[in-house]
């Protein structure tokens, strides 16, 4: 029989002993229920109803211990908890459930509209999450926990119980560890009892996940393969205690870390692959050992840091920090400092310069994308999207080339006039290239030149999706179905809304009539609804 039917067994049985009714229940089909059977059970699920108590409980059909174990914890915590009320077997394993997740989602931990609206909300909210998290980690042994996640996502948490949750949780079986502070613990640092992970009891962590917390480690982690540190109080030579003694790391992603200056990766990582940083305002150098390092995502404030040995880095993503002109660098110094890149992507805060003409190229890159998130005075109006053809040039097996512009202020050259009058580039060829993609597009004349020189010189293109809509990343599957409730691009103003009607003109009178049969044009027109001009 199924889960719920025989939770609902279970509850039918506990009704009939509350009520003290001397007249056994009526079977369900599929469901034995033993009178006095006995049953061997570990050390973990010995509980008050083994010891003379004469509570009575429901035991249960006759499953062995480890489907019992295994139906429990298929269960979502909040009907685990309530499943053990009514089933000793369901006692026993959630005593020994594997999988703890604490977040305000899991537990149903919400505030009502009035409670919202009161200064002390906040506060109510807090202890609520505490005397839940608290009742479930005083009644589980800590035995065969293997993932352990806190996650609180209000203003504060009561952290004094938190040293006794992990005493339970931290055991020589546990694989993952993820702790989420609320932000105003920065300032605080609630300091982590490493200890409990270097006396033994951590020894079989693979993941560790720290977030507003202060973290001092003394030792490594011998099964560690990937640690993400964010708003993290620990110094570079503590971090560099930790990376030099765990020697299976692959991924280290490191964001808001204010109290690193040197990062140091050592040789001794063989397998370590995968590097994030960002928002590390103090960080001073990055010295890469490690031999098989290949993808990076990377603050832009970090990219002129020396970088080590970066020659095997096969793919590279750049975030723009306040930082300009992230296009022309890249061009101009990436294929000389990591010239295996298959993947680029650059995330500049504005262009002023436009794309260099340099003779060093991405022999090997195969996917390009560039987002120009342009905020007021940091582009140029005069900005020329046709140079970036040199940066397409540059590329000679490149397959995928995605562009996206977000501009708060439209400030450029209309297009104007008829299709003679457009610039042209002769003697580029991009054979490679298959998938186009512009977000943001519009009427500028140099946008609608390089498209047009994308059509022209792209001999294997096969898809070109040219979309005036572009906020930021908020991705629409299937636009007209999210345009069917009024809502599908909330962050586009009416000077952008403006613009796309202009760069759908543009696009139905200066392109379409270029684009080859055999090319899929794709172009996703304003919504009228939601993108009406007045």
């Amino acid at each position: 029989m199924g889960l719920a039917e025989l939770i609902i067994a279970m509850k039918k049985r506990r009704q009939q002993i509350q009520a003290g009714s001397s007249k056994p229940a009526k079977p369900t089909p599929g469901i034995s229920i033993p009178s006095g059977s006995k049953r061997t059970r570990s050390s973990c699920e010995q509980d008050d109803y083994s010891q003379g108590t004469k509570t009575m409980r429901f035991s249960g059909p006759a499953l062995p211990e480890d489907i019992w174990c295994h139906i429990h914890a298929l269960l979502p915590l909040p009907d685990a908890a309530r499943a053990a009320c009514v089933s000793r077997e369901f006692l026993h394993s959630w005593r020994c459930r594997p999988n703890l997740t604490f977040s305000q989602e899991t537990l149903g931990v919400n505030l009502t509209f009035c409670e919202r609206t009161l200064r002390t909300g906040e506060e109510k909210l807090a202890l609520k999450f505490t005397k839940i998290v608290d009742e479930i980690m005083k009644k589980h042994t800590g035995v065969g926990v293997k993932t352990f996640k806190l996650q609180y996502c209000g203003s504060r948490i009561y952290t004094s119980r938190l040293k006794s949750w992990f005493k339970i949780a931290v055991n020589p079986g546990l694989e993952e560890l993820v702790l989420s502070l609320p932000e105003v613990y920065d300032a605080k640092y609630y300091n982590f009892p490493s200890s409990l992970l270097f006396n033994g009891s951590g020894k079989s962590i693979s993941y560790l996940n720290l977030k507003g917390c202060a973290f001092h480690p003394v030792a490594g982690l011998g099964c560690l393969r990937k640690l993400h540190l964010s708003r993290v109080h620990i110094t570079g030579d503590e971090l560099g205690c930790l990376l030099s003694n765990s020697l299976v790391l692959k991924e280290l992603n490191l964001r808001q870390c204010n109290n690193i200056t040197c990062l140091k990766i050592p040789c001794l990582l063989n397998q370590f692959n995968h590097l994030t940083v960002f928002g590390c305002k103090t960080l001073e150098l990055i010295e890469n050992k490690a031999p098989n390092l290949c993808t990076v995502h990377i603050d832009t404030t970090l990219v002129r840091l020396p970088f080590g040995d970066s020659l095997r880095v096969n793919n590279l993503e750049m975030l723009w920090a306040f930082e300009y002109n992230l296009v022309y660098y890249a061009r101009a110094n990436l294929p000389r400092i990591m010239p295996n890149l298959e993947t680029l992507g650059i995330s500049s805060a504005g262009e002023v310069l436009n794309t260099p003409i340099v003779t060093a190229k991405f022999l090997h890159l195969k996917l390009l994308e560039i987002c120009l998130s342009v905020a007021e005075g940091a582009f140029s109006p005069a900005y020329d999207y046709l140079s970036l053809a040199f940066f397409l040039d540059a590329c000679p097996v490149l397959e995928t080339f995605k562009l996206s512009v977000w501009q708060t202020r439209m400030k450029h050259d209309p297009v104007s006039g008829d299709s003679s009058l457009l610039r042209k580039m002769p003697g580029h060829h991009h054979a490679s290239i298959k998938n186009v993609k512009i977000d943001g597009f519009c009427s500028a004349k140099s946008m609608i030149e390089l498209t047009c020189h994308i059509l022209d010189n792209a001999t294997s293109l096969e898809n070109l999706k040219l979309d005036p809509i572009y906020d930021g990343g908020y991705e629409h599957a299937d636009r007209l179905a999210v345009h069917e409730i009024g809502d599908c691009s909330p962050h586009t103003g009416r000077r952008m809304i403006r613009e796309a009607h202009k760069a759908v003109l543009a696009i139905e009178k200066y392109i379409i009539g270029k684009v080859p049969s055999n090319v899929k044009l794709n172009i996703k027109k304003p919504c009228s609804q939601c993108h009406s001009v007045k």
